[in-house]
């Protein structure tokens, strides 16, 4: 088993944190659980450790794509094989998290996104959020030359290629949507597979109705972007 290092990115989730670090150390035996708590201000990083965890308390919130990135550095540091990167709201059940990395270290895949609208399996967020969701797919589908069903989903895990690139560098607004441009644009295997994904038990999205025109926005000013790079790239022929 190649040595895996679970990210747990928190944001005062005392309530949810345990159960999480629990559900993935007993899916994914073996791994390394360590929760990059973002500037939580209640019980998140006691309760992290209580169940196993190792917790990086961060001064302050950085935001997802800093906590992301903080995770994605110690893998980089300590010469993790293969990272795999899970919320703290309880939204990624730790069998969903195991079969995301299956299918990364099975395939020839630098990055593998759990898709919840694969195969079917629906998703229980908000009206907005799956607007916004749908056009970021369909954005990244057209300039990646490839299907994207999900560019959202926090639920991914990435190999030594993708660890790299998210240790130098990680977007700090729409995350999940930028981190796939990034990949795009570094030339990586990107792949989905479908899971479930159960209902946020704490916190809430950040894609919200009053946000959800400049979400759009700016995955179109990204995928515009990833696009003109595409065609500038020398033909490697």
């Amino acid at each position: 088993m190649p040595r895996t290092l679970a990210i747990v990115r928190a944001l005062n989730e005392e309530r949810t944190v345990g159960d999480v670090v629990a559900d993935v150390r007993a899916h994914i035996p073996g791994c390394v659980v360590v929760v990059v708590d973002d500037g939580s201000t209640d019980a998140t990083a006691p309760r992290a450790r209580a169940a196993g965890a190792r917790v990086v308390s961060l001064p302050f919130n950085l935001g997802m794509g800093g906590a992301a990135q903080t995770g994605y550095r110690i893998a980089r540091d300590e010469g993790f094989d293969a990272a795999v990167q899970v919320d703290g709201d309880g939204q990624h059940p730790g069998s969903e998290a195991a079969r995301v990395l299956g299918a990364l270290l099975e395939g020839p895949h630098d990055l593998v996104v759990g898709s919840r609208f694969l195969e079917g399996r629906g998703d229980l967020s908000t009206p907005a959020r799956r607007w916004g969701i749908r056009i970021a797919s369909h954005l990244l589908s057209a300039v990646m030359g490839r299907r994207v069903t999900d560019a959202t989903s926090g639920l991914r895990a990435v190999g030594r290629r993708g660890i790299a690139l998210y240790a130098r560098s990680y977007p700090c607004d729409y995350v999940e949507v930028e981190a796939l441009i990034l990949a795009a644009r570094d030339g990586m295997r990107v792949a989905e597979v479908p899971v479930t994904m159960r209902a946020r038990e704490q916190g809430r999205s950040t894609i919200r109705p009053a946000h959800a025109l400049v979400y759009g926005a700016r995955v179109a000013v990204g995928a515009a972007s990833l696009a003109v790079t595409r065609r500038a790239a020398p033909d490697p022929g």
